[in-house]
């Protein structure tokens, strides 16, 4: 029998408000988390892209915040602003959909400091989201007041562990009280993130879901295959053929991202982009319009897509082949939200092949080669084999 969020000791009014996101049943990463977080335990989930890891840690500290006092109680950290943005809107719907007055921020490297100081002074969250560099920054000038801090999460927590970034984190939990709670949540935690998180932490609960990552199955995945130097005009015929309500095309490689974009606006496709180097403000301007339907058509790179959630996205177009099979998984996920349909296409080389073949294995997918013919995608019929006759 599966658990139930009254099980998990979830008050009646998150409840009802996870009920108004049609959230009525606690996927396993949640019901193995939210006890434990509840009960203040320092913890490190692993769990895998889409199974509700935002929630796992969103609903306890809903829970344990105290709303009649207007200071700062939690700090959630992620490595990129879509996902800051993405997990704040959870936080924010929440609050609204439960009746519950807590109040959240996002503060991000780039932004103007003084006027993020401003807004802290405006909004008096309870929850900070946010970069860990501008975190830290804000916590040194004494504008993040530590020391009322509860809970401290860590979202892609593989991320913000990596060798190169782990001491900003480290910088963070010492200027908090001991007492505080600490909770690491990733798809994928390797030895290293481990061994990091278990020297900032005593004692820690570790929580693994053995739910594997899954597909939804209303997702339609394809390829058309074309050589190297065909890739843009096959795109281009995609997009004509079967103009899509939303698309994102994914492409990592920064100087083709650009290139791509520009030839699509000048074929007349209503294309935006999201460039490595752009800043804040010019990131969340190319994801306001492509959500608004100014734009139809997202050119983006993994890590500028991640946290992205726009219902009315149709098509998801790859343009180049990640060897982990989780970022594929990430990348289809984006299309056929809730109980809409969608449709993952890859624009392949040969040697492109055997990365479909790869994602085929991983989440037991079959993959339809098409065509592009007369201006429409149709299936690839099947090379019938010849019967021999002795």
């Amino acid at each position: 029998m599966n658990t139930t969020f009254n099980e998990l000791n979830l008050n009646s009014n998150i409840i009802e408000g996870l009920k108004l996101q049609n959230i009525t049943t606690p996927t396993e990463i949640q019901t193995l988390t939210i006890p434990k977080a509840l009960e203040n335990m320092d913890i490190i989930a692993e769990s895998h892209t889409g199974s509700g890891k935002t929630l796992a840690y969103i609903c306890p500290i809903f829970e344990k915040i105290n709303t009649d006092k207007k200071e700062m109680q939690a700090i959630i950290l992620a490595p990129t602003h879509e996902l800051v943005m993405q997990i704040d809107a959870q936080i924010k719907l929440l609050a609204k959909n439960s009746n519950i007055n807590i109040s959240s921020l996002t503060i991000m490297g780039e932004s103007n400091i003084e006027k993020q100081i401003k807004k802290i002074k405006e909004v008096k969250p309870h929850i900070i989201v946010g970069s860990a560099g501008r975190v830290l920054d804000l916590i040194k000038k004494k504008k993040i007041t530590a020391h009322t801090i509860k809970t401290i999460v860590m979202d892609e927590a593989d991320s913000l562990l990596a060798k190169n970034k782990a001491t900003i984190i480290k910088d963070i939990i010492k200027a908090t009280m001991r007492d505080r709670q600490l909770m690491f949540f990733s798809a994928s935690i390797n030895a290293t993130t481990l061994d990091i998180a278990k020297s900032l932490v005593k004692e820690v609960e570790i929580v693994k879901s053995e739910e594997k990552s899954v597909l939804n199955p209303n997702i339609s995945h394809m390829f058309i295959t074309c050589d190297f130097r065909d890739r843009f005009e096959t795109l281009r015929k995609l997009l004509a053929a079967e103009t899509p309500t939303r698309a994102i095309v994914f492409v990592n490689n920064s100087t083709e991202l650009q290139n791509i974009n520009e030839k699509l606006d000048y074929h007349k496709v209503k294309s935006t982009a999201i460039y490595g180097n752009a800043s804040k403000e010019q990131r969340q301007r190319s994801i306001e319009a492509f959500r608004n339907g100014k734009f139809n058509v997202l050119v983006s790179s993994d890590v500028s897509a991640r946290g992205l959630d726009i219902p009315e996205i149709t098509h998801i177009i790859s343009m180049d082949f990640p060897a982990n099979p989780d970022e594929y998984l990430h990348r289809a996920g984006r299309t056929a939200r809730g109980t809409l349909s969608g449709s993952s296409i890859c624009i392949a080389t040969k040697k492109d092949l055997n990365a479909i073949k790869t994602y085929q294995k991983a989440f037991k997918i079959k993959f339809k080669e098409m065509n592009l013919y007369g201006g429409n995608l149709i299936p690839v019929k099947p090379i019938e084999k010849k019967t021999s006759y002795k």
